[in-house]
């Protein structure tokens, strides 16, 4: 009766269902898996945004790439970063996991295959399954930075070769969810040059993209536009039709690109379910892709007004959020990268997570965890790990329950 894009046991598995068990039983327990800043006490002040956007909440202006004023909104968040995007590149959606949705609709059919990250996210997969698509592995090795320097998860660019025919979009996580891994430019024009050479699209979830902790670290836009886009002269300027003149020069990238984001991250609010893509695409497949994308969206036009009236109002207090945001996260990196030696902690380059190897079987870590030190984490084999003993941690808990947290966890791994 159900359909064959559904798993075929939509149950629990035994090890959540016992982790479920243990959860209902522990004693007040410690939740390093805190995943929103509204339940980890760093909501944004929504109360000017409602107010400023009222007006706009009962307001139906179908547009299937999404309205005009908040596409705008979008392309000021990025010019305030060094970014050069236009409203044109901009399409809204009501998630990142719509967007993919949109994505692999427009660019996939039955049977083809993304290439996504391992250890990675689990949703990817179960986006993929869900648009009858498969799930091929490229991946991501620890690697000591430099003689005696700190151990950090790299793009093992060779990977990307065993990639199956019928792949057509390579998925970059960066910063990625969960080990705290930015791509490189090294990396980066790699990946590029892979797509290129293998007519695939190129996507990059960048939903922690404000939140990176190193120098090193810059969002992949500009390595794929870099300094060509930031002087706008008539040459570079562009007419995709529809009133839209963008900075397009010739010469970028052969492949398309996609980087998605939203206010999940950017203003710390996955409940008003606003995302986007922005995206880059040489000049004579723009127009054709920017239809499909408008097609499907028109399809669903699942966006709605008041999530695009806060998004207006809401963008422009992005910076002073994440700025609040990073403090706590890098205070809790700190303490953690303190207590646990580089090899059993790899550097974060950015993101809300950090991974920790404690030990030979993260099961029963995580079951231990609970159980005996009331501290709830994510074992590592649901990112895919290669190898036991990973748990993952969210750097968004208040920092003293955080250093508590992060005490029992160091204590239960010498004991």
């Amino acid at each position: 009766m159900l359909s064959s894009r559904l798993p075929k046991d939509l149950s629990p598995s035994p090890f959540f269902a016992e982790l479920e068990r243990a959860k209902a039983e522990s004693a007040p327990f410690i939740d390093m898996t805190v995943s929103s800043p509204v339940k980890a006490g760093l909501p944004i002040d929504l109360d000017a945004a409602v107010d400023e956007g009222r007006e706009s909440f009962g307001c139906w202006n179908p547009d299937a790439a999404g309205w005009k004023s908040a596409r705008e909104a979008v392309v000021e968040y990025y010019r305030e970063r060094g970014g050069n995007f236009d409203a044109g590149q901009i399409i809204l959606t009501a998630s990142t996991s719509e967007a993919y949705s949109v994505l692999f609709k427009a660019f996939c059919d039955p049977g083809d295959v993304i290439l996504t990250p391992m250890p990675g996210y689990p949703l990817l997969d179960t986006l993929a399954q869900l648009e009858h698509l498969e799930c091929a592995p490229y991946f991501l090795e620890l690697r000591r930075k430099t003689c005696g320097g700190e151990f950090r998860f790299v793009l093992d660019t060779d990977s990307l070769l065993a990639a199956p025919e019928r792949a057509k979009i390579l998925l970059l996580v960066s910063p990625h969810n969960p080990t705290g891994h930015c791509v490189s430019r090294e990396g980066w024009n790699a990946a590029v040059h892979f797509c290129e050479e293998n007519n695939l699209i190129l996507v990059v979830d960048e939903v922690f993209g404000d939140y990176g902790f190193s120098p090193e670290v810059r969002r992949s836009w500009e390595y794929a536009l870099d300094d060509r886009r930031k002087t706008i002269d008539e040459s570079n300027i562009w007419d995709a039709g529809g009133g839209d003149f963008i900075n397009l020069p010739e010469g970028g990238p052969k492949c398309p690109i996609f980087w998605l984001n939203g206010l999940s991250k950017a203003v710390g609010s996955p409940q008003l379910k606003l995302g986007w893509m922005a995206f880059y695409a040489p000049r004579e497949k723009f127009e054709e892709i920017r239809a499909a994308l408008e097609f499907v969206e028109d399809a669903y036009l699942s966006v709605s007004a008041p999530a695009q009236a806060l998004g207006i109002s809401l963008l422009p207090k992005a910076a002073a959020y994440e700025s609040r945001v990073k403090e706590r996260l890098l205070q809790n990196w700190q303490t953690l990268r303190e207590s646990f030696p580089s090899k059993y902690c790899p550097e974060v380059l950015g993101g809300w997570y950090a991974v920790v190897r404690l030990g030979e079987d993260d099961e029963e870590l995580t079951l231990r965890l609970l159980k005996e030190k009331h501290v709830l984490v994510q074992p590592g084999f649901f990112f895919d790990f290669d190898e036991d003993g990973w748990v993952v941690v969210s750097l968004l808990q208040e920092p003293a329950q955080f250093k508590e947290a992060v005490a029992r966890m160091r204590a239960l791994a010498q004991g």
